[in-house]
Parts: structure tokens; sequence; C-alpha cells
């Protein structure tokens, strides 16, 4: 169960009247960063305020540090599932081995008791010693049969420690792969918290004129950066039909709208960018990877141009946001802590390109 993490009430309502701010943000022209000044840095002039585009690029750089943590943070969660499945099943393994190793040590154990109650005398000795050969050379084809058989189980005892002490040793380099990955987790996620909180610390240092002032910006960015889409033609057409398993994970996804970003979620309650897709497209019937940057590097490339619904677009230079395509070059996705999943304009984002999972 992926571990989740929800701002504080106050957090998340500054979180969501700044966060609409978001995507007009990455949308306009970038900004140094080093242009605005913490609010709290003395060194600036008291008397100046940061402009509203300087605040957006500011917003923009922490929002995507926070995303790209909380992609880094999924990614090894998905990485210690796996490792967890994997040390279940040696231990299923071990424990069936352990079980084969005790009853071939059980059988050498009854022939070695079958060989001292019957005095441990060579079968060779027994045919110089007795009256009747034909029965001693008899006796002496079982006795070898037997010496035979005990060799070999023997040697399946040998090979069965032999992979017995090769599992046990697959099993501890596992765990401490668990221990490792736990141990990753848990610095990564503290490196979410204190992004989040750099977002909020910002957010809370607003005043209500330059909210006002950042809503005016996210309405203008996002209608220019849409319009500039379709007006290029890079959509083509944009008539294609979504395959049936597009469909279901359409489907999926529009039952989600309204519910909270949660970073590190996916579902049923609250979702992250790549929760949601990957979720989608899972209730689909068709798995995926979890993050954002596995969904981008593993799954089949399609041009803009040949969009279906269902395809999922990939947003920032580093693949650290998702969302999925329903056509008319809408997506809905999750886009930020404060926010709820909702049914937005494709290029509310700056696009790197799009993936189909039924390829």
């Amino acid at each position: 169960m992926s571990v989740v993490h929800r701002p504080s009430r106050w957090a998340r309502s500054a979180l969501f009247c700044a966060g609409i701010a978001f995507s007009a943000a990455l949308a306009l022209p970038a900004v140094p960063a080093t242009a605005a000044p913490p609010p709290d840095d003395p060194s600036r002039n008291p008397a100046q305020s940061p402009s509203p585009t300087d605040l957006l690029t500011r917003l923009q750089t922490l929002y995507q540090q926070a995303e790209q943590a909380t992609e880094t943070y999924n990614g090894t969660q998905e990485r210690l599932d796996k490792e967890r499945a994997t040390v279940d099943t040696l231990n299923e393994q071990l424990a069936r081995q352990r079980s084969a190793v005790q009853a071939g040590r059980d059988t050498a154990g009854a022939l070695a008791r079958r060989q001292y109650q019957n005095g441990g005398v060579s079968p060779y000795l027994r045919l110089l010693l007795t009256d009747d050969p034909a029965t001693a050379l008899n006796q002496a084809h079982v006795l070898s049969q037997a010496l035979g058989s005990q060799a070999a189980l023997v040697g399946r005892l040998q090979d069965a420690e032999h992979k017995l002490g090769d599992l046990t040793a697959k099993a501890r380099a596992s765990l401490d792969s668990v221990h490792r990955l736990a141990d990753q987790q848990r610095r990564e996620r503290d490196d979410v918290k204190a992004r989040l909180g750099d977002v909020e610390k910002l957010v809370s240092s607003l005043t209500g004129t330059q909210l006002d002032q950042l809503r005016q910006l996210e309405e203008q960015g996002i209608d220019q950066a849409q319009q500039a889409l379709l007006a290029s033609g890079a959509l083509g057409a944009d008539n294609l039909s979504a395959s049936a398993l597009g469909r279901r994970a359409i489907s999926y996804a529009y039952a989600q709208l309204g519910k909270p970003y949660v970073w590190g979620a996916q579902g049923p309650n609250a979702f992250d960018c790549s929760g949601l897709t990957s979720q989608a497209w899972a209730h689909a019937g068709r798995p995926i990877p979890r993050t954002s940057q596995e969904q981008w590097a593993r799954l089949r490339h399609v041009a803009l141009g040949a969009l279906r619904p269902g395809d999922l677009i990939v947003y920032f230079s580093h693949a650290t946001h998702v969302a999925l395509y329903v056509g008319k070059g809408r997506v809905i996705q999750a886009p930020r802590p404060g926010g709820v999943v909702k049914l937005t304009p494709m290029a509310a984002n700056p696009i790197l390109g799009a993936v189909r999972p039924d390829a």
C-alpha cells in the first residue's frame, strides 16, 4: 500500500488558491529563478514586490521539483513492492526446499539404520561365508541395488542442500534490498515533504491581490497556449476513436473527477498524476508502469497528430507529469497538490509527447 501525504487543512486551502496559477505559469516564458528573491529574503528591497510573472515562475519551479520528487518516490515504491513480492516467493520456495531436504535426510537415516540392523556385513563377505552360494549371490544383488539407490539418494540430498543454500542466499540478498529501498523511500518521502513545505511557505506569503493577478494570468496563459496548439495543426484531424480498452480507461478517469490530488496516492479516494493514469489503464485491463517517467520510457510513443482518446500526454522535459487524453484537445488529470482530478485543456502544461498503452 502506498504511503500518502496530505497537507494540513490551512495548507490545502492556500495551495488550492495558489495552485490554479500553476498551469498558467507553465505556459508563460521562462524567467530566471533568481529574478524574484524569496519574500523573506532580507536583501530584497521591502518596498518592492515580486511581479506576478516572477511569482508564477517560482511556483512553477517549486511545483515541478515537488512533482519530480513525488514520481521518484513512486518509482521507489514500485521497486519496493516488487522486491517484497520476490521475498515472499523465495520464502515459499525455501519452505518447500527445507521440506524436501528434511525428507531426504529422513530417508537417508532410515537406510543407515537398516544397514546397521543388518550388521553392516559386506555382501562379498557373506558370499564367502555362506553354505548356499546361490542364496548369497541373490542377496548380494539385492544389497548392491540398495547401495546404488543409497548413493543416488545421497547425491540428490547433496543437490537439494546446495539448492537450499542458494535460495537462502537469494532470500537474504532480496531482504537486504528491501531494507535499502525502504530507507531510500523514507529519504524521498522527506524530500517530497520539504519541497511541498517550500510551496506552502510561498503560498502563505501571497496577498489577495497577488492571488487575483495569478488567477488572471492563469486564464490568459492557458487560453493562449491552447489556442496556439490547436492553430498549429499538431493535433491533426483529431478524429480517431478510442480502442475498447481506451474507452474503459476514459470511463474510469471520468468517474474520478473531483477527487483530491494527494502525492503517492493511486486511488480509490485520491490520486497523484501517474496514480490516476496507471489505475485507469489497470481497470481497463492493461497494467502499465506506475510512474510518469516509466510510462514515457516503456510505452510506445505516438505523434500528437495520431492521438486517439485513451493515450497519455506526458509533460515537462523530465516526464514528471502525465494526463489521460480524452479527445478534442482535452485531458483528465490530477494536476497538483491542493487540486482535484479535473478535465483541462491539454496545453495547460508544456507537452513532452504522447504514449499509447495499448499499442
